[in-house]
């Protein structure tokens, strides 16, 4: 896939021996804070890629991962899926998360598409807007609920590598896998001696 789409970011240079955890569909008050007081534990940063209907409801929670020093990103408003989408509708939508973002002192060129799937129309025009594609090489799969919690460590463990960009997800459905494998994760990266940073433009 890195192959096929090679203007889209799947991992970043090792240069500062750096491993990038990402999380996706937030803020939400049942899990985002959980999020935030673990990474704290570890002195971690990540990156938030928000959903903008999200941020509407919940701007305490966002402003408090901005705060500890996260970086955030677009997660479109409404959590489209770019395949089933329209194009116009596609950057319309995005468009809407990224002005409620600016409202709440984020103006961020970061993008990740939900679920992965965005069409090559879509993102050639968010690109032409200064967006950064941000994919990924390393998914967690706490989403999916027939994964179990071991499996989800495993899939992180198993592939995390410095420059990798893994996947997780502050929302409801994933909060078990979550909960079970991150503070895991991050023993794993302090162990290894490697930094957990928020992706940032200038190097993505």
């Amino acid at each position: 896939m890195q192959r096929i789409f090679p203007k889209r970011v799947w991992r970043l240079p090792n240069s500062e021996n750096a491993v990038y955890l990402t999380f996706d569909d937030g803020p939400i008050p049942e899990v985002t804070p959980w999020v935030l007081d673990t990474l704290k534990k570890y002195s971690a940063h990540g990156t938030f890629f928000c959903i903008g209907d999200n941020v509407r409801k919940h701007p305490e929670v966002f402003r408090r991962l901005q705060l500890e020093g996260h970086a955030v990103g677009n997660h479109t408003f409404h959590h489209l899926n770019g395949w089933k989408t329209d194009t116009k509708s596609y950057i319309a939508d995005t468009l809407k998360a990224e002005e409620i973002l600016k409202k709440k002192y984020s103006d961020t060129k970061l993008f990740r598409p939900p679920y992965g799937k965005i069409k090559m129309e879509q993102s050639k025009a968010l690109r032409n807007r200064g967006y950064k594609i941000i994919m990924w090489d390393v998914l967690s799969a706490d989403f999916d609920e027939k994964v179990s919690n071991a499996a989800c460590l495993e899939n992180v463990l198993t592939h995390m590598r410095p420059g990798s960009i893994v996947v997780f997800h502050d929302s409801i459905k994933a909060k078990e896998r979550l909960t079970f494998a991150l503070p895991k994760v991050l023993k794993f990266i302090t162990e290894k001696g490697w930094k957990c940073l928020p992706i940032d433009y200038t190097y993505s």
